[in-house]
């Protein structure tokens, strides 16, 4: 089988140029930003104790964008018919204004409102544009249009904004350890690739692995101890990016089955998004008052160190993959989760055992007091 009639093939191509480009040019990235001075400066309330870089968003958008550029130009995405290619550069487009805001709030320190708001509108343009969930299909009602049910546009514009937005703060409030939303993010993206290639989504499945490879490529300098940080500007692309690739591949026609692929995947950030939200309104605070109710700030007063908490959620979320491969159907589905089910266990078991032969206690009656600065956890870094 040729490159030119291999959906696989391109999308594997794409993986590979994206996790290498990226990988190139943080080092870039990063010198630039130490020049001009734009630089995450350590206090006592942070956890870097030297400037860090705050822009490693733009080397992740230029290793998806190029990898894409040339899946385009070695013909891959002629294998889409002409509405899906479309909607990858309707994906494309929001990924990147979605990044522009980040990358304002990086640079200018903007109020979350004023961000939330820009979030919205650039959802509403790509609900215009065709990224939206449509259709919900019930298949025991029987086949054919019985079975099928249109959303009226107004609880599909509702639909859509609740999944771009809700996703992109899920996948930003979980940067909060060196490694941890760039790992779960491509670990999610590596299974929406499995998950769109088993559902025939092809377009999906060619962003899912330009996405997956420029957040290997960024791992390479981002994890413990960070060489650099994402920023607002690279969690807000990698979670729209999630956001709308889910949209356009396994979610685009919502049956009572693939509406649970992406939930599952995501499942861990959004859950957690969704009781940080949660305890902070039930106590009369804003949904934006920093604090340290987070998943990894909870294993952390556990008593479990960086790398330990950060290699837990990952070792959760490729489980809740595995998982949403069984869903799909996908071929060997059961033997990914049998695997996953064996390195979470093994996992957890291992950090128990060393977290107990360290001797660790930590008084979980006493979590860290937030700031009054809201800066202060900006990336979790804080």
């Amino acid at each position: 089988m040729t490159l030119a009639s291999s959906p696989f093939a391109f999308a594997t191509a794409s993986f590979v140029i994206a996790a290498v480009l990226t990988t190139l040019v943080v080092p870039l990235v990063r010198a630039l930003g130490l020049h001009l001075g734009l630089t995450d400066q350590p206090d006592s309330r942070k956890q870097h104790s030297t400037p860090m870089v705050r822009l490693g968003g733009i080397a992740m958008v230029l290793g998806f964008c190029l990898a894409l550029a040339v899946t385009w130009g070695l013909g891959g995405f002629g294998l889409l018919a002409p509405a899906k290619d479309q909607l990858i550069w309707s994906t494309l487009a929001g990924a990147l204004c979605f990044f522009v805001i980040g990358l304002a709030d990086d640079l200018f320190v903007l109020s979350p409102w004023p961000r939330l708001a820009g979030q919205v509108a650039v959802a509403f343009a790509m609900w215009t544009q065709g990224v939206r969930i449509g259709t919900i299909e019930f298949p025991w009602l029987g086949e054919g249009s019985s079975s099928l049910i249109a959303l009226p546009d107004l609880l599909s514009l509702a639909a859509t904004l609740v999944w771009l937005v809700g996703i992109t703060n899920a996948i930003n409030w979980l940067d909060g350890l060196d490694g941890l939303a760039a790992g779960v993010a491509g670990i999610a993206a590596v299974g929406l690739v499995s998950v769109s290639f088993s559902l025939h989504q092809v377009a999906a499945g060619f962003l899912a692995a330009a996405l997956a490879g420029c957040c290997l490529g960024f791992l390479r300098h981002n994890f413990n101890p960070a060489r650099i940080f994402m920023g607002d500007g690279g969690s807000y692309f990698l979670g729209f990016t999630l956001a709308a690739i889910s949209i356009v591949g396994p979610a685009k026609g919502l049956t009572t089955v693939s509406l649970l692929l992406p939930l599952l995947i995501l499942s861990l950030p959004l859950a957690d998004m969704s009781a940080v939200i949660m305890g902070r309104l039930r106590e009369g605070r804003s949904p934006f008052y920093p604090d340290r109710r987070h998943l990894h700030h909870r294993l952390l007063r556990a008593g479990f160190s960086h790398r330990r908490t950060v290699l837990l959620i990952y070792v959760f979320t490729q489980w809740l993959a595995a998982l949403a491969l069984v869903v799909a159907n996908a071929e060997m589905r059961f033997l990914w989760l049998a695997l996953a089910t064996a390195i979470l266990v093994a996992t957890v078991v291992i950090s128990r055992r060393q977290r107990s032969a360290e001797g660790v206690f930590v008084d979980p009656s006493s979590p860290l007091a937030a700031p009054s600065d809201p800066r202060a956890y900006r990336d979790g870094h804080g």
